[in-house]
Parts: structure tokens; sequence; C-alpha cells
């Protein structure tokens, strides 16, 4: 579907790729705008505005979106829950798309998670494992964080199950544990892999990221869906029919 975007956070590094990647899928970039440039200016030319900058300025972006009748993408992460639920309320007065992670590969993930989480119950031992850059500042990743709550949801626990890691005499494993590893080294874009493991069989889900333009292809396919999509928030379980 022919559009045209606005990227807010143009200078930052999914920015830049978004904005190289949108002529091959037919997007065409209207506006281009970052720290200090005036949003509004350009939002007219615009058929959504795609927002990768910073968690203070989601809130701005929303309000312009819903006064000039825009469509959304918010792809920028960091917000607090509380905040969160507060811009999601605002959100909901546009056809937004608000995901974490827009890779295909990584949004297939979630829902063949939450697939074998059901269907395997909780005999199986489950594992989180994740590898980023030796640059990442957070752990665990926002995508082992959202793989950890579709475990969590589908066994009806609470976030005390979790076991970050292990040290020491730390004796057998108990019944329900869902465990979470976070490496860091090298230049690494991003592996996730899920295990189930039970006694004499263990499943593995694994997505390996190469290449940073998988999220911005991704976000780009989000904003040909959303655009004309009733006012609503979706996520990329919506834009690929997995939800």
């Amino acid at each position: 579907m022919p559009i045209t975007i606005l990227i807010n956070g143009a200078k930052g590094r999914m920015g830049r790729v978004i904005a190289a990647e949108a002529p091959a899928l037919g997007v065409t970039v209207a506006g281009a705008a970052d720290v200090g440039d005036d949003l509004g200016a350009q939002a007219a030319s615009c058929d959504v505005i795609v927002d990768f900058s910073s968690p203070s300025a989601t809130h701005g972006v929303l309000e312009l979106a819903a006064a000039r009748h825009k469509a959304v993408v918010i792809g920028t992460t960091g917000h607090s829950a509380t905040e969160k639920a507060r811009l999601i309320a605002l959100a909901a007065r546009v056809p937004c798309v608000w995901a974490g992670n827009y890779s295909v590969g990584v949004n297939l993930l979630y829902a063949l998670t939450r697939r074998a989480a059901r269907v395997l119950g909780p005999d199986y031992d489950a594992e989180v494992v994740e590898m980023h850059h030796r640059f990442k500042k957070d752990a665990p990743s926002g995508t082992a964080a959202r793989l950890l709550e579709i475990i969590l949801e589908e066994r009806r626990q609470g976030s005390g199950a979790l076991r970050h890691g292990r040290h020491g005499i730390t004796g057998e494993r108990p019944d329900g544990e869902v465990g979470i590893h976070s490496l860091r080294g090298g230049d690494v874009v991003g592996d996730h892999t899920v295990i189930f493991a039970a006694l004499g069989e263990r499943l593995e889900l694994s997505h390996k990221a190469s290449d940073r333009a998988i999220f911005a292809r991704g976000a780009l396919r989000a904003a040909q869906w959303v655009a004309g999509r009733p006012a609503g928030v979706y996520d990329m379980q919506d834009v690929l029919g997995l939800a």
C-alpha cells in the first residue's frame, strides 16, 4: 500500500534505517524530525507518524496525531508501566500500532511460544536465554521480558516465578520456576531462545537477528497496515494476523 510517513527520531539509529528501507517497500518519507524540530509543521503531508525517538516525546506525538487525525506507529521504549498505561489510553484515540519489537520473526516467536506454553504445560521446565551486544544497557531485553510474560500468562503465574540466573548451591529446580539468562558480548544484534525441557525431551524455539533492518521493515509494514484502520491500539500480532 503506497503511503507517506513522517519519521520522528530520524537521526537515531532506527530512524536512519527506516528511511533507508522505505523506498524498497513503496513507502515515501514525507518528513524527518528529531529533538528540537517542529513536528507539527511536517505532519500535514504524511499518512502515518513513525516514532522511534525518546520516551519523553511520546505524549506530544500522540497529542499531535489526535489533533491532525494521523495514524501512528510507536517503536519507542523505556516508558514506566504507569506512564505507558496513561499513554495507551491516549493512543486509543487514533489508529496506533505499539510494539516493543517490530521484527516479523520475533513476533512469530511470540505466537509459537504462547502455543507451546499452552500445549506443554507445567511438566516442561521453561527457560529463556537472550544475548545482545556488549553496549546494551538493560537486562533482560524487552523481547525476553515479553517472552517471559507470555509463558507466565499461559501458566497463570505471577512474576514471583521468575529466576534471574543461578549461582552457588541452588538445590533442585523447584516446580513452576521460569528461568531467564542474559548474555552480553561483541556486536550481537539480538538472539533469543525459549527452552521447554521435560524428562526425556526438550523443545527449543530460537530467533537470531543479524541486521537491524528487520526491525525497520517490520515498522514499515505496520505503517502500511495501520493507515486507514479504525482508532485503537494494535500490536504486531494484529499486523501479522496472529492475534
